[in-house]
């Protein structure tokens, strides 16, 4: 018989514990693998919206400075300034998405469940 069958028949609550340990290691993976697609999805929201109001307010001050006279303008960094805040709004939250480690979801689950399959080759007959 196998020792795996022997110890579920000798012994239940080893293997009951180890499910439990099974489930509570895939809800901690699944808890940060969420946090991560929603920080992801965050910053991308953040950026695409930021690129999209600074395009807005680009094309209105480039309308404005193709209608005032060069001597009437006053403030023509205003005219910079615009859209140039959403703009590096926009690509910090661009660039701090690309930071954020591509880790492959659930690897610490993969390696518990290679190891025991290792470990269930070992001491089988």
């Amino acid at each position: 018989m196998h020792p795996f069958f022997k110890l579920m028949v000798d012994r239940p609550a080893v293997i009951t514990d180890h499910v439990e340990a099974y489930a509570s290691l895939a809800a901690l993976e699944l808890s940060g693998a969420v946090t991560q697609l929603r920080e992801r999805a965050l910053k991308t929201a953040i950026a695409l919206s930021c690129a999209a109001v600074a395009a807005v307010l680009a094309g209105v001050a480039v309308m404005l400075w193709a209608v005032t006279p060069p001597d009437q303008l006053h403030a023509t960094w205003a005219l910079w300034l615009a859209p140039g805040l959403p703009a590096v709004v926009g690509a910090w939250s661009w660039f701090s998405v690309q930071a954020i480690s591509d880790a492959p979801a659930f690897s610490a689950l993969r390696g518990q469940v290679r190891a025991d399959i290792d470990m269930l080759r070992e001491v089988s007959p």
